[in-house]
């Protein structure tokens, strides 16, 4: 609509003359909506006591920013400005992940000759039938029951059969012990795939994250979002019946034996939820990194475990040939470092010939927290656990608010640990 919101912050000097009066003049010649104004004592006055600080939060014509910004220069000092326009529209209540929903469709079985179900028109049907149910969705509403056919269901079993024989000896213990709940609790064995709504049910309980139905590949940039949520978003079809060791695409094999037990662990879904709060508002040479750092961890990740090498990455424990390859002397290794990660290639196609070990979770959500916070952004981000809602600490109050929450917390625990001693 040709407006920019705008973040001001300046110092008005010797307010008991016509400073103030002349600043609002300067938002009112140019019809500036003002969204949040805020003033205190300067920090450093420069004339007198008086001086004041002032912070803006408005709404103006694009064309109009930089005059206002010279205008404002004109009464004002230390007028600095950062324009929201320049940042990427990211969500900021878990409501807005209905917009998430971009597909990448070079691998979908309509468009990519190459994909096990090009020709066949039935499973073409099928998978549309899954991408309505996805388009459809909304955040609330309860999630799809799937019938799976008799051909889909014997899919699923020699995949679950031929995997589940390797993860007593490749699969790190944070892993093999949410199979077992799994098993346990959702219907995890050969002749069920589960239901996305057990599955969610589950993993609410474990460590906050949910599931939503997604019709395929998504966009890094929405598919990333939705982690900062803790919402992950998976599909329900199932890969082509005539090539079950394999899937070009994320399914619900996949999603269901690679993913979903990992989210289960309190440190994996934190340091889960950390590169999708990283994501928010990034740029596309970052989310770009992000997307990549993803890749050598949460997809192909190893970690050490009781000096062996055991493997938590999804695209290896839904991958009966690449899992077996990684564990082999075949591929390289090299320590897990965010900066090196993040800009390394890697095959989409084809086995990977260099994977990333970490040290333990704890260790690999440390750096990422780090090579996090070098991200450059005019704003920091708080997820507000209780609302599901992203923040923009943009304001003063809003971190008082904030260390406020934080401090009554450190309460509770200072008073649990008398209680223990």
């Amino acid at each position: 609509d040709g407006r920019a919101t705008i973040i001001l912050t300046l110092t008005l000097c010797n307010l008991r003359k016509t400073e103030l009066p002349k600043a609002a003049k300067v938002f009112e010649m140019f019809e500036t909506q003002i969204h949040h104004f805020e003033t205190r004592r300067a920090k450093k006055p420069k004339n007198s006591a008086d001086d004041l600080d002032i912070f803006v939060e408005c709404e103006v014509h694009s064309a109009d920013v930089s005059i206002l910004i010279t205008s404002l220069k004109r009464v004002a000092e230390d007028v600095k400005t950062s324009r929201e326009d320049k940042v990427p529209w990211f969500p900021r209540k878990i409501q807005d992940l209905d917009k998430c929903h971009h597909l990448i469709t070079k691998y979908d079985p309509s468009l990519d000759h190459g994909h096990p179900g090009y020709s066949d028109l039935e499973y073409k049907k099928r998978r549309a039938f899954f991408a309505d149910l996805a388009f459809n969705y909304r955040a609330g509403d309860p999630l799809p029951l799937i019938e799976y056919t008799a051909q889909e269901t014997a899919t699923w079993r020699e995949v679950y059969r031929k995997l589940s024989s390797l993860y007593p000896t490749h699969a790190c213990t944070q892993y093999l012990d949410a199979f077992q709940q799994l098993e346990k609790y959702c219907g995890y064995q050969e002749d069920n795939i589960p239901q996305l709504q057990d599955v969610s049910r589950f993993l609410k309980g474990q460590t906050g994250f949910q599931l939503r139905p997604a019709a395929g590949l998504l966009s890094a940039r929405d598919f990333l979002a939705s982690l900062a949520f803790r919402v992950f978003q998976s599909t329900q079809y199932i890969r082509h019946f005539s090539s079950p060791m394999h899937s070009p695409e994320p399914d619900c094999c996949h999603e269901l034996l690679g993913h979903v037990p990992m989210l289960a662990d309190k440190e994996f879904a934190q340091f889960s939820q950390d590169i999708g709060l990283a994501s928010l508002g990034s740029s596309e040479a970052e989310i770009e990194k992000l997307a990549t750092l993803y890749w050598f961890t949460v997809e192909f990740g190893l970690c050490k475990q009781n000096g062996s090498i055991k493997a938590y990455g999804a695209g290896l424990l839904s991958s009966y040939g690449e899992l077996m390859y990684a564990l082999s002397n075949k591929p390289e290794y090299k320590p897990f470092d965010p900066e090196m990660a993040a800009v390394h290639p890697y095959q989409d196609q084809a086995f990977q010939p260099v994977y990333f070990i970490v040290e333990n979770l704890e260790d690999a959500k440390a750096k990422l927290q780090n090579y996090a916070m070098k991200i450059k952004k005019p704003f920091s981000l708080r997820y507000d656990p209780f609302t599901s809602n992203i923040e923009v600490m943009n304001t003063p109050q809003k971190v008082k608010r904030a260390l406020h929450q934080m401090k009554e917390e450190l309460k509770n625990l200072c008073l649990a640990l008398e209680n223990l001693s």
